[in-house]
C-alpha cells in the first residue's frame, strides 16, 4: 500500500494519508521493499514532481538505512531523483 500511495501520489495522497498507512502496517520491515527491490523512496522519486512532505514522512518513519538499499537492478533510490 505505502509504494501505491507513493507512485499515485499526484492525485491522492496526503502526508496525512501515507502517514497513517505507514502506521496501520504492523511490521515495518514488510513495507521496505517491493518485487523489484524498490522501496518507497524509489518510487517517489521517480516520480517527476516528488513532492516534500512525502518525503518528510518517509523520512520521518522509515529507517535511514533505507536509503542505501538498491533495487535489482542495483540502483539507489537517489539515482532515480537525478
Amino acid at each position: 500500500p505505502v509504494h501505491k500511495m507513493c507512485y499515485d501520489h499526484s492525485s491522492t495522497t496526503t502526508a496525512q494519508k501515507l502517514h497513517q498507512c505507514i502506521e496501520n502496517q504492523e511490521e515495518v520491515e514488510e513495507l521496505l521493499v517491493d518485487e523489484f527491490g524498490m522501496t518507497a523512496f524509489h518510487v517517489l522519486f521517480s516520480s517527476t514532481e516528488p513532492r516534500r512532505e512525502l518525503l518528510k514522512v518517509l523520512l520521518d518513519k522509515f529507517p535511514h538505512y533505507v536509503l542505501g538499499l538498491k533495487t535489482v537492478n542495483g540502483k539507489l533510490a537517489m539515482e532515480y531523483f537525478v
